[in-house]
C-alpha cells in the first residue's frame, strides 16, 4: 500500500516537522494536492516508512535529519531553477 508523508520546514522552528500523512486513497491524495499546488515530491520510501509513524505536527528526529536535508536541499534547487524561467 503506498504511503505518503508531508514535511514542512520553518526557519523560526528547531526542526523540520510530519505536516500530513496517510496511506492509499489519502497518500495518492496528499501527492495529487502537492502536486496541484506546484510542491515537489519526491519518493524516498525508507524515508516515509520512517516518518510514517510520527504524529502530524511532531518533530522529524535527528536520525532522519540527513535524508530531510538531501530533500530540503532538492527543492530548494528546484524552486531556485522555477524562479530562473
Amino acid at each position: 500500500m503506498e504511503k505518503a508523508v508531508a514535511i514542512k520546514y520553518d526557519k523560526n522552528l528547531p526542526a523540520p516537522f510530519v505536516l500530513a500523512r496517510g496511506a492509499g486513497y489519502l497518500a495518492e491524495q496528499i501527492i495529487h494536492i502537492a502536486e496541484k499546488a506546484g510542491i515537489p515530491v519526491m519518493s524516498r520510501r525508507s524515508l516515509t516508512e520512517r516518518l510514517f509513524y510520527f504524529e502530524e505536527g511532531s518533530f522529524i528526529p535527528e536520525d532522519c535529519f540527513e535524508l530531510v536535508a538531501e530533500m530540503l536541499v532538492y527543492v530548494h534547487t528546484i524552486s531556485g531553477q522555477a524562479e530562473k524561467k
